[in-house]
């Protein structure tokens, strides 16, 4: 299962942080927690839709931990893609822009950007069909309104 679904659950990851060593944290930690919880999943739901609910509420909950322990990441500065290629600059445009949004709202568009239809959201995150569509309307407004800083 892990080998299947190992490159959602490091998108996921990704999304909620580029720098490379706390993106591993996260697997692992995502990992620990698919782990602990596999003998309470009841197969009601897709294996891939619990690995989603699993790795964003492992994200979200890390989100908001090191939002009260905000510190100073030691790290080397170096960027490792390409800076010169307009693709590249379009997708570190994009990741800059969805970092800021709060971590449901993160969530909700990494699914979206998965190509998962509304009501696939809906499950993995809890909420109905139409409050995703409702809340990717508004988060489409808010990542318009962003400046590129």
């Amino acid at each position: 299962m892990v080998r299947e679904q190992k490159s959602t659950v490091y998108l996921v990851c990704y999304m909620f942080s580029k720098d490379k060593s706390e993106v591993d944290d996260l697997v692992q930690e995502v990992l620990v927690n698919l782990w602990k919880g596999f003998g309470r999943f009841e197969g009601r739901s897709d294996i891939r839709t619990w690995v989603y609910r699993v790795s964003l509420n492992t994200c979200i909950s890390a989100a908001r931990k090191k939002k009260r322990n905000e510190t100073l990441p030691l790290t080397m500065d170096i960027d490792l893609f390409d800076e010169n290629d307009a693709d590249n600059r379009q997708v570190d445009l994009l990741h800059s822009r969805i970092s800021r949004l709060q971590p449901f709202d993160r969530a909700i568009v990494l699914l979206w950007l998965e190509n998962l239809n509304y009501e696939e959201i809906g499950q993995i995150v809890g909420i109905s069909t139409k409050n995703v569509s409702v809340r990717l309307v508004r988060i489409k407004e808010q990542l318009k309104s962003m400046s590129n800083d």
